[in-house]
């Protein structure tokens, strides 16, 4: 008898070994309230719009070609929008584009990436995809960045969150800039959240040629459905990220539509006003609670929920967890990391979706009573 076929016999070790990244989940039907993504809850900029339906054309015929392979209109707004030239600008398929391409081309075998735990668990699974060593350097329950001890790392390629995910903790550019003076690497700033946050690092690019910044379209400019990521670097840099590029990596409707939004930096000031108000209110009603809240830089919490009997930990976050999502309200959870596993994630919603949450954990934590 044939013995039967077995796909990973011929994949690499490494790749049979990978864990997938696991998304938030993805609920169906209506009447949810979901905060475990950290989308923004207000649509796009109506020009947004305006756009991606004139670049369709008459009958969708500009669908037959293919988009302008650098996104070139894209890049050079982004880099007016940023002070910066145009070669220092690389435009990807959302932010984890962007993040690949650094790992195709700073690490690998012999060349270790770096991270700080707790953070984005889609850098394992890029270092895992690259076999690339990871490193990872811990936080403590303060959130406070030690730079010898990243330089000591020995990471070819670091990464660091800032605004954090998953705990919302901003980090000053003093403390970035002393980051890459300190390490003998290339230090990736990811912030995807820094449209909320009221300190960024691109104006250490001028005085560090080994650092990147990583930004996103899918937060702050409410587009998480196009995809749209660029670095921000020197131009030795971008060259390179641009050598292993996949040919028209970003599809001609988003970048149409980012460049829209873009232009449209009233509507997403608004926008973002919204947010900050909405996480200003929710840290309130949670110092209320006496519950342990991050300050966020973010448009998200991470917060440490106490039941009724004024217990926290693990089990008192999974309970808060499950009764939320008996109750239509989706937070995530991130029961494998000692830092976290006591902490529910909560993104900001809409002024009612923050209403109804409350709502719902308070009932939660009087239950019993």
């Amino acid at each position: 008898m044939n013995t039967p076929f077995q796909p990973g016999e011929y994949a690499h070790a490494h790749v049979n070994a990978l864990h997938a990244y696991v998304p938030g989940q993805q609920p169906t039907g209506g009447d949810w309230v979901k905060l475990n993504t950290n989308e923004n809850p207000f649509p796009p900029s109506p020009k947004v719009i305006e756009a991606i339906q004139g670049y369709l054309g008459k009958g969708g015929t500009r669908l037959r070609l293919y988009p302008n392979p650098t996104s070139g209109s894209l890049r050079a707004a982004l880099a007016s929008h940023h002070s910066l030239g145009v070669q220092q600008v690389l435009v990807g398929n959302g932010c984890d584009d962007i993040l690949n391409l650094l790992m195709r081309v700073f690490a690998g075998v012999g060349k270790p990436a770096g991270m700080m735990m707790p953070s984005y668990s889609l850098y394992p699974v890029l270092a895992g995809i690259q076999g690339a060593e990871l490193i990872e350097v811990n936080f403590t329950r303060e959130m406070t960045l030690d730079a010898q001890a990243i330089a000591a790392s020995g990471a070819n390629l670091f990464f660091l969150t800032s605004p954090n995910a998953p705990t919302g903790v901003g980090f000053s550019t003093e403390a970035i800039a002393a980051i890459a003076t300190a390490l003998d690497g290339i230090l990736v700033v990811d912030e995807t959240y820094a449209p909320f946050a009221s300190e960024n690092a691109v104006d250490l690019l001028a005085a560090h040629p080994n650092l990147v910044i990583a930004r996103s379209f899918s937060k702050a400019y409410g587009l998480a459905g196009l995809r749209v990521g660029y670095a921000l670097a020197s131009p030795e840099i971008i060259d390179l990220l641009d050598r292993v590029r996949d040919s028209y990596n970003l599809d001609g409707l988003a970048q149409a539509g980012a460049l829209a939004a873009l232009e449209d930096q009233a509507y997403y000031a608004d926008v973002r006003r919204k947010v900050l108000a909405q996480r200003e209110t929710m840290a309130a009603w949670y110092a209320e609670q006496g519950w342990f809240c991050y300050d966020s830089a973010a448009n998200f919490h991470f917060v440490e929920p106490k039941n009724a009997a004024g217990e926290t930990g693990p089990a008192v976050s999974q309970s808060l967890f499950d009764y939320l999502n008996e109750h239509r309200v989706l937070v995530r959870h991130f029961p494998g990391h000692r830092l976290t596993q006591g902490f529910l994630r909560v993104s900001i919603g809409t002024e009612s979706e923050m209403q109804r949450t409350r709502e719902v954990m308070a009932a939660w934590q009087t239950r019993g009573v």
